[in-house]
């Protein structure tokens, strides 16, 4: 059979079988993250049937699943918001820093990776998932509750800590000097700082260039405009996802509404290939050795999530109940995650082991997380006193 028709029959298996297991995920009323991730083990190196010959479009899909997922996050949020977010949570961030990031990087030094090692797995550990956090709230009917201006407001600081931490990451993972690592930070900031201002003060003119009436080009505009970001920003070493990110918040208004109705299909079905493609590269056989750390990380970093959320919402004044509930959304990790093991992975500069490990953590906490999020509240409520009788009326 030809080449061409191979790759075709495999590629269309891939996609159909990412509908299946997406479908299932719909059914039991999880996030299809793991599933993905499930079925790229299966069929990648050490799986039950390998596949071969789609490895170039594959690759270019996960790297465009990577900008769409970043794209679509800083969409999410204004300039106005982010800075806004940033004021009110900076003291919860810290805190989440330091309860969430110890942990990934105090096992990765455990295992001997080195300080490096120790950066990338404290970044897995670290950030929530955004996407499964957004879904948990809105089918649970939690976005009006008092506690989830507090929740976003913590996933704004993680995703502004991001746009500092990737550059970082990938300098030392390019075998960057010290001054190296410095000149990227500094980037960093520059271009947040540059992208805030511009996103602040001329976001309307942004918006304005790739806007159109026509959804094809206005598709076309878009996309276009965020690969070319993204790739410029590689170019540069701030890394393409933080490009995409700081694209996503200069476009604003009627415009990032409109951008992401059009782009959320593409983001789902090059965000799969990402995770699937993850999942290819990681051997099964690798994920035993390690998968007493992932659960012990997963023990210990939903504790410590559910304490970041229980800190934050009680410095608003929200009671138990919401307390509890804010711990619990933030617990999921997932796309992020997965980004970073990913670009550590594939710069072999960090134990192979790692991306065994980010995976089966990965997948224990994107199914913790909701699962979290639902029995929250009526645990909680065995802990809290009862309230009294009133007595009766003489």
């Amino acid at each position: 059979m030809h080449d061409s028709s191979i790759s075709l029959i495999e590629l269309g298996a891939v996609f159909f079988g990412l509908g299946v297991l997406g479908r299932l995920a719909w059914r039991i009323g999880v996030s299809p993250i793991p599933l993905y991730l499930i079925g790229g083990l299966a069929f990648g190196a050490g799986g039950l049937v390998p596949l071969e010959g789609i490895e170039g479009f594959t690759e270019i899909s996960s790297e465009i699943g990577v900008v769409l997922l970043l794209l679509l996050l800083g969409l999410e949020y204004s300039a106005a918001e982010l800075v806004t977010g940033l004021k009110r949570s900076w003291v919860a961030g810290l805190v989440d820093i330091a309860l969430n990031a110890l942990p990934g990087a105090a096992v990765a030094l455990w295992l001997g990776w080195g300080p490096v090692g120790a950066l990338a797995m404290a970044g897995v550990t670290y950030i929530s998932s955004s996407g499964i956090v957004a879904k948990v709230l809105n089918d649970l009917g939690r976005l009006g509750n008092r506690e989830t201006p507090v929740v976003l407001s913590i996933l704004v600081f993680e995703d502004l800590a991001m746009a500092v931490y990737l550059p970082i990451l990938t300098a030392l993972l390019a075998g960057a000097t010290l001054l190296g690592g410095l000149t990227a930070v500094g980037v960093a900031l520059v271009a947040v700082t540059v992208v805030l201002v511009v996103a602040l003060r001329f976001g309307r003119y942004v918006s304005v260039l790739v806007d159109s009436p026509e959804p094809e080009v206005f598709l076309l505009r878009v996309l276009g405009a965020a690969l070319l970001v993204a790739g410029l920003a590689s170019q540069l070493q701030v890394s393409a996802a933080v490009g995409a990110f700081l694209l996503g918040i200069a476009i604003s208004g009627s415009t990032a509404e409109n951008a992401t109705k059009l782009l959320e299909p593409l983001r789902d079905l090059f965000a799969a290939m990402f995770f699937v493609v993850f999942g290819l590269n990681t051997d099964p056989r690798s994920i035993p050795p390690v998968l007493g750390f992932a659960v012990a990380l997963a023990v210990v970093t939903t504790a410590t999530k559910i304490g970041t959320g229980w800190f934050a919402a009680s410095r608003q004044g929200i009671a138990t109940l919401g307390k509890a509930r804010a711990g619990a959304a933030l617990v999921a990790r997932g796309e992020f995650s997965i980004v970073i093991a990913g670009l550590a992975v594939s710069a072999g500069a960090v134990d192979s082991q790692l991306a065994a490990l980010a995976t089966a953590y990965v997948l224990l906490m994107a199914i913790l997380g909701p699962v979290a999020a639902r029995v929250v509240e009526p645990v909680t409520r065995l802990f809290l006193p009862k309230p009294k009788p009133k007595p009766a009326a003489a």
